[in-house]
């Protein structure tokens, strides 16, 4: 008999919550910066974030960019609903919406659609084009509505994270104590 290797949870204490903290604000940090921060030597702090990558607690570091800086300026939210949701069409569907250079993000969602897209176009000509390949000629779509942003309030990466106060947070209590 095969025998499963157990999930067990990365335990994280006070110094790997501050240099994740750090590592989600700005990932281009080195290491040298980091250790300074958290008041360690660079070879620990090293360790440590390669432990935390090792473990996926940190799946990957990247760049956000600016969309309108590449001409992607439309975003659309939207839910699609198949016909049938079979296990094998919902994956189907998922496979095809992933490939999508234009699916930023992809949820499979209950109860109501079966799938959240968050999505971005440069525009609503590349809008409908997506809809033809993506929606369109796939016989098991039932339904889509989509929601078009007209403004970006705000966009965040970073997952709040336990013992670690929200910089808006810590912002006001610096305002209210002077």
């Amino acid at each position: 008999m095969k025998s499963e290797k157990k999930f067990t949870p990365l335990v994280l204490d006070s110094t790997d919550l501050h240099l994740l903290d750090l590592l989600q604000r700005d990932a281009s940090l080195s290491n040298q910066a980091l250790a300074a921060e958290v008041r360690t030597s660079p070879a620990t702090c090293l360790r440590r974030v390669k432990r935390m990558v090792d473990a996926r607690v940190i799946e990957r570091r990247v760049a956000l960019l600016s969309p309108e800086q590449f001409g992607a300026g439309l975003t659309a939210v939207a839910e699609v609903t198949l016909d049938r949701q079979g296990a094998e069409h919902l994956a189907a569907f998922e496979a095809r919406a992933v490939a999508e250079v234009a699916v930023q993000q992809c949820y499979r969602v209950s109860p109501g659609p079966d799938f959240i897209l968050v999505l971005q176009v440069p525009d609503m000509a590349a809008y409908d084009t997506l809809v033809q390949r993506l929606f369109t000629q796939d016989a098991n779509v039932r339904n889509v509505k989509a929601f078009f942003s007209v403004k970006r309030a705000k966009f965040e990466a970073a997952i709040a994270l336990p013992g670690r106060v929200p910089r808006m947070a810590a912002a006001m209590a610096v305002k209210k104590a002077t």
